[in-house]
């Protein structure tokens, strides 16, 4: 939709470049979906720490030079915000929804920034955005309105993460263990088999 150029879609280079990247973005999600169970903002930093690095090595290697230091404390702060804190947050929605699900719903951030574009910078809507917007809003309901229910099998396994005393995690605590809820620590889970609707999070990842 977004390739339309008025005479037909066209693999142009840009069309497929954002192909690629989205392909890559996705590639990245289910890998960092089977890791969600560990701190997500450990998780958070080593990627930080490994993209940052590349991306300035790609910079300077390419004739870059630092910005102003005001600037600098600026990009660092958006940083800090839309990627750091915006990651963090997405890993636990990896861990409650599973990849595709924390994704469609991530990938609405655009859209909301075009719609912001509107009135704050005076964009013109356009055909082709609206359209857009409304195949992303039917993915979205589909998510949403969706409802996946069988009969599955929980092994029996040893992890840590944050977590209350629901159907999955009726466990005894030692005296070291932390009282409320939530809670982490190290607990184990018996193998169980029941019937509910669910979603595939990190107790939900099960063949069918």
């Amino acid at each position: 939709m977004l390739s339309w150029s008025g005479a037909g879609i066209t693999a142009s280079t840009g069309a497929l470049l954002i192909a690629g990247a989205c392909l890559c973005w996705g590639v990245d999600n289910n890998a960092t979906a089977r890791l969600s169970g560990a701190d997500p903002t450990q998780i958070t930093l080593i990627k930080g720490l490994v993209a940052g690095t590349v991306n300035l090595t790609l910079a300077l290697a390419t004739g870059a030079s630092f910005p102003p230091p005001a600037l600098l404390v600026g990009a660092l702060l958006t940083g800090f915000t839309g990627y750091g804190a915006s990651l963090v947050l997405f890993i636990l929605g990896l861990r409650a929804l599973g990849a595709a699900r924390a994704g469609a719903y991530f990938s609405l951030a655009p859209f909301a920034g075009a719609c912001l574009a509107i009135p704050l910078l005076h964009e013109a809507p356009t055909l082709r955005l609206g359209l857009a917007g409304g195949l992303m809003a039917l993915g979205l309901w589909l998510h949403l309105t969706e409802r996946h229910e069988h009969d599955h099998t929980h092994d029996s396994m040893e992890h840590e993460h944050r977590h209350t005393h629901d159907a999955h995690h009726q466990h005894s605590h030692g005296p070291n263990d932390p009282t409320g809820e939530p809670h982490t620590h190290r607990h184990q889970h018996v193998a169980l088999t029941h019937r509910h609707a669910h979603y595939p999070d990190l107790h939900h990842r099960h063949t069918h």
